[in-house]
């Protein structure tokens, strides 16, 4: 009976030992595989990384314009550039020599719209790299001089007469670069520009002034369909 005990016993306490050996290899195994799943995961994860830009590198690159630059694109600056350069101080005469209120007015939307418009133009061709005048071109020069020795009826004719032309020939210019260009600081500044220009034309023709003459002038630079 001694004998009996002793063996059983001895059978009671193996079955438990190999049950724990059992599971501490189970155990092992599962922390193996984790740790390759890990090993994996954090592999994908670098070499996705790799491939992805990260906003601020996506950042950088809309700021610096992604895109090729056209002469189309940099003359596009120019003329914006000196659009403001005459039409700010067309707009400041506008306010002591205008007979029109509606005059004044469009004079303070000139003023205001080519500011800000001139201010991003600067920003812009800083970060491409393009040269910028100081001057308007000898046209507007004469233009602005023309303005200058008008008052009263005559010069809200001559201010209609001249920056309606001047505005509908540049929104011909706005809508190709708009539609062609490639890099994505050109697109923003022709966005805006386009924004700028229609607001002013649309004051110039509130004061009733606008002459068939004027637009007939415009039409005449539109490209020709093929």
């Amino acid at each position: 009976m001694m004998n009996h005990a002793r063996n059983a016993r001895h059978h009671g306490s193996a079955f438990p030992r190999s049950r724990i050996l059992a599971a501490v290899v189970a155990m092992v195994a599962i922390v193996a595989g984790v740790a390759v799943w890990i090993s994996k995961s954090d592999s994908e994860e670098g070499s996705v990384a790799g491939t992805v830009p990260s906003a601020q590198d996506a950042g950088t690159a809309a700021a610096s314009g992604s895109g090729a630059l056209t002469e189309l694109d940099k003359t596009f600056l120019v003329k914006v550039r000196q659009a403001g350069l005459w039409e700010i101080p067309a707009g400041r005469m506008a306010q002591s020599q205008a007979a029109g209120e509606a005059i004044k007015r469009a004079g303070m939307h000139l003023l205001d719209g080519h500011s800000k418009l001139d201010q991003l133009t600067r920003e812009t061709a800083k970060t491409l790299n393009v040269p910028l005048p100081d001057e308007a071109s000898a046209e507007q020069q004469a233009w602005v001089q023309q303005l200058k020795e008008a008052d009263g009826e005559k010069f809200d004719q001559l201010f209609v007469d001249l920056l309606r032309a001047s505005h509908g020939k540049i929104f011909i210019v706005i809508a190709q670069v708009r539609a062609a260009t490639k890099n994505s600081l050109i697109r923003r500044l022709a966005t805006q520009t386009n924004a700028t220009v229609n607001d002013h034309m649309e004051v110039l023709e509130d004061t009733g002034l606008v002459t068939d003459a004027v637009l007939d002038d415009v039409a005449s630079t539109v490209p020709k369909s093929k």
